[in-house]
C-alpha cells in the first residue's frame, strides 16, 4: 500500500491475482500478518521454457505435414500399388496366351470409384460419417469407453488411427479449472478446511508443491489463513461451504494411491489396428522395393519420373512411417518410467498415511512392510488389461520411504536387530489441527437462509416474502430480550452525573499536588 498508494482492496487483490497466476507462497507471521512471497523472476505457473514451446511447436507443424502426406502416400500409393500389380499380373498372362489385356483392370463395372475402386465404401472406411472434423482420438482405453456408437459399431476412423500409429493418440490437456474440481470437491468434503498434507493425499504432489497450490486456490477461491491451536497451518475456504441447496454434502475424492496413471502407449491402438496399418504400410515399401522388377518390365514403364514416383518416394515414406514410431518409443519409455515412479509414491503414500492416521498415533513403518504393501497392489494391477506402471524395486521403495521422511520432518527409529522404522507425526499433527480447525468454525453448518427476493415473483409473490420476513425480523427482535435487564427496577440519572466521574479524578489529583 505504502509503495503504489492503492487501497487496500485493490492491494489484497491484485497479490491474491498474482498469486494464482505467477509462482509464490504464502507466509505468516507471528502476529497473524500474511506475507506475499513470490519468485524473483516472476514465473507463470505452469509455464514452459522458450526452447520446449519451440520444439513443440516444430513437431506440431511436422506432423501436420507429414499426415497429410500419409493420406497421399499411404491410402493412395496402397491402391495405386494394388491396382499396377494386378495390370502387371493381367499383362504377363496376356503375352503368355492369357485372355484380357491390360486395360481389363481399369474397366467399368464399378460406377462412383477410380479404376473400379468403390470410392463410397473407401471413405467409409478411412472416414466413418458420423466423426466429426477435429474431434480427437485419445487411444484403445478412450475408444472402449466413448468410441463407440449406439449399436457397438466403433465410430473411430481408421485414418485417426493411422495418425496415431505414427505419432501416437491426441494427448488429452486439462485445463487448470478442471484440474482444480476434484480438489474443490475434497475441500467441501472436508469441511472446508485443508491442509498442504491433506493436499498430498489428494494428488501426490510433493510437500513443498502443494503448499504451493494451497496459496493458489486460496487466492482463486475467496480463502483464508488460519492457524490451529496446535500451530498448524490450515486454509479455509467459507465460500465454498454455501449452497442454495442447503447444508454442504460432498462425498469426498479418491486419494492419490487410487488416481494411479495408466501406462502411456506408443500407440494407443489395438494388435488388430497396429497389423493392418502395418501390413499397408509393408506390402507399400515392398511393392516399391521390387517394382523395378515386378511392375516396370510388365508395364513398360521406366526413366527418371517412374524411379522416383514410384521407388525412391514410396521407399522413403514407408522408411519414415516405420522409424517415427520406433524413435517415439524411446521418448514413451522414459515417460513410463516417470509415471512408475509417480505411481511407486503414491503407493507408498498410502501405506505412510494408514500408519499415521490409523490407531492412537503415528506408528512405525518399516521397509519391508512398503515393500510388501506395493508388491501386492503391483501384482493386482499387472492383471488388468490396462495397468499401471509401477517400480517395484526395494531400492526405490526405500528411497520413496526417505524423500517422504524429509518432507514431513519424520522420524527415523533403529530396533534392537537393527531394523529401521519410519514414523510421521507431522502428518498426524496436520490432520489434528485441520480437524480441530473444522470443529472450531463448523462452515458446514452455513445456510444461505429463507428466500427474501426472487426476479420472477409476482406482485403476490413479494408481498408475501416481505411479510415472512418482517415476521422473522420481529423473532430476531424478541431474541435480543436477553439483552435487557431488570425491566421491573427504576432509576433516575441526571446529567451532571455524567461528569461526576471526571470532576472526582480531577479533585483528587489537585489533592495529591
Amino acid at each position: 500500500m505504502a509503495a503504489t498508494g492503492l487501497a487496500r482492496d485493490e492491494v489484497e487483490a491484485t497479490l491474491r491475482g498474482l498469486l494464482e497466476t505467477r509462482r509464490g507462497h504464502l507466509e505468516v507471521g507471528e502476529a497473524g500478518t500474511l506475507v506475499y512471497r513470490f519468485d524473483p523472476r516472476l514465473i507463470q505457473r505452469d509455464a514452459e521454457p522458450l526452447w520446449s514451446r519451440l520444439r513443440e511447436g516444430a513437431w506440431a507443424l511436422f506432423a501436420r505435414a507429414f499426415k497429410v502426406w500419409i493420406v497421399l502416400m499411404l491410402v493412395v500409393y496402397f491402391v495405386l500399388f494394388v491396382v499396377l500389380l494386378v495390370a502387371a499380373l493381367v499383362a504377363s498372362q496376356s503375352r503368355g496366351g492369357g485372355r484380357g489385356g491390360g486395360r481389363r483392370w481399369g474397366g467399368g463395372g464399378h460406377r462412383g470409384g477410380f479404376g473400379g475402386f468403390p470410392t463410397f465404401w473407401f471413405w467409409y472406411v478411412f472416414w466413418t460419417p458420423d466423426w466429426r472434423w477435429g474431434r480427437p482420438y485419445y487411444g484403445r482405453r478412450w475408444e472402449r469407453r466413448y468410441g463407440k456408437a449406439r449399436d457397438g459399431k466403433p465410430r473411430v476412423p481408421f485414418l485417426k488411427k493411422v495418425f496415431a500409429f505414427v505419432f501416437g493418440p491426441d494427448r488429452p490437456r486439462p485445463t487448470r479449472r478442471q484440474r482444480d474440481r476434484s480438489i474443490l470437491r475434497l475441500i467441501r468434503a472436508r469441511k472446508g478446511v485443508l491442509t498442504a498434507a491433506e493436499l498430498v493425499q489428494h494428488t501426490g504432489q510433493e510437500l513443498h508443491e502443494a503448499e504451493e497450490e494451497m496459496a493458489r486456490l486460496m487466492a482463486a477461491h475467496g480463502g483464508d489463513v488460519k492457524v490451529s491451536e496446535g500451530g498448524v497451518l490450515t486454509y479455509v475456504f467459507p465460500e465454498l461451504m454455501v449452497s442454495a441447496q442447503g447444508r454442504v454434502r460432498e462425498r469426498e475424492p479418491d486419494p492419490a494411491w487410487r488416481r494411479l496413471e495408466p501406462a502411456e502407449s506408443v500407440t494407443g491402438n489395438d494388435g488388430k489396428a497396429n497389423a493392418i496399418i502395418g501390413g499397408m504400410n509393408g506390402f507399400n515399401m515392398v511393392a516399391a522395393a521390387t517394382a523395378p522388377w515386378f511392375i516396370f518390365p510388365e508395364l513398360g514403364l521406366g526413366g527418371p519420373v517412374a524411379w522416383v514416383g514410384l521407388v525412391w518416394v514410396p521407399l522413403l515414406f514407408s522408411a519414415s512411417f516405420f522409424a517415427i514410431p520406433l524413435v517415439r518409443s524411446l521418448g514413451v519409455r522414459a515417460r513410463n518410467r516417470k509415471r512408475a515412479r509417480r505411481n511407486l509414491r503414491n503407493l507408498v503414500l498410502g501405506k505412510v498415511f494408514q500408519a499415521s492416521l490409523v490407531g492412537d498415533g503415528a506408528q512405525p513403518l518399516s521397509v519391508k512392510e512398503a515393500r510388501e504393501h506395493v508388491k501386492d497392489l503391483a501384482s493386482r494391477i499387472s492383471r488388468e488389461e490396462d495397468g499401471a506402471p509401477v517400480r517395484t524395486s526395494g531400492t526405490g521403495v526405500e528411497a520413496e520411504l526417505q524423500a517422504l521422511l524429509a518432507e514431513f520432518d519424520g522420524e527415523v527409529q533403529e530396533g534392537s536387530e537393527g531394523h529401521v522404522t519410519y514414523r510421521f507425526p507431522a502428518i498426524l499433527e496436520e490432520f489434528r489441527g485441520s480437524e480441530r480447525m473444522r470443529r472450531r468454525l463448523a462452515l458446514q453448518e452455513q445456510e444461505v437462509g429463507a428466500i427474501v427476493y426472487a426476479s420472477d415473483d409476482t406482485p403476490e409473490e413479494g408481498d408475501q416474502r416481505e411479510l415472512e420476513a418482517f415476521d422473522r425480523e420481529m423473532e430476531r427482535e424478541r431474541a435480543l430480550e436477553a439483552y435487557v435487564q431488570a425491566p421491573d427496577r427504576v432509576d433516575i440519572l441526571d446529567d451532571f452525573e455524567l461528569v461526576a466521574f471526571e470532576e472526582e479524578m480531577k479533585r483528587g489529583q489537585a489533592m495529591s499536588a
